[in-house]
């Protein structure tokens, strides 16, 4: 079975912001989105893997047998957009992306050019629901 890559390494998360965030908009908005997703969630940064600063954590355990941890929610200042981790991807929870504002979807990862592209109230309700529904389902809470 594959391990899971994504672990909390104990970096330095101010360091890496300074590093990985190319443009002084990525850097600025990684630290607004470091204060808006300590405050939400109640955790410290954390470093997960080499790219993904996550915040608070849970042990998950699929019907596979795989199992793991991962950060409740986070982000990462990549190239291309910043990767936000704050969506469950049900189907359910689609609603809280109504007039989110400009973003692409993946999986359960939503990318933005930029914070100021979407709405912060809308970001904090959305970051709520995800840490309520994984400490719930997972009984981490």
């Amino acid at each position: 079975m594959a391990k899971n890559k994504t672990k909390e390494t104990g970096k330095n998360v101010l360091d890496f912001i300074k590093e990985f965030a190319e443009s002084e908009q990525k850097r600025k908005d990684s630290y607004e989105l470091l204060e808006l997703m300590q405050n939400v969630s109640g955790y410290e940064a954390r470093m997960w893997g080499p790219s993904i600063i996550g915040f608070g954590n849970y042990h998950y355990k699929y019907a596979s047998g795989h199992e793991g941890d991962a950060p409740l929610i986070g982000f990462s200042p990549r190239k291309a957009a910043i990767s936000l981790y704050v969506f469950t991807g049900l189907k359910e929870h689609e609603h809280l992306l109504k007039n989110f504002g400009k973003f692409k979807i993946g999986k359960a990862c939503i990318y933005i050019k930029k914070l100021s592209d979407i709405d912060k109230g809308k970001l904090k309700e959305l970051m709520k629901t995800t840490i309520n529904y994984l400490q719930t389902k997972y009984n981490n809470g």
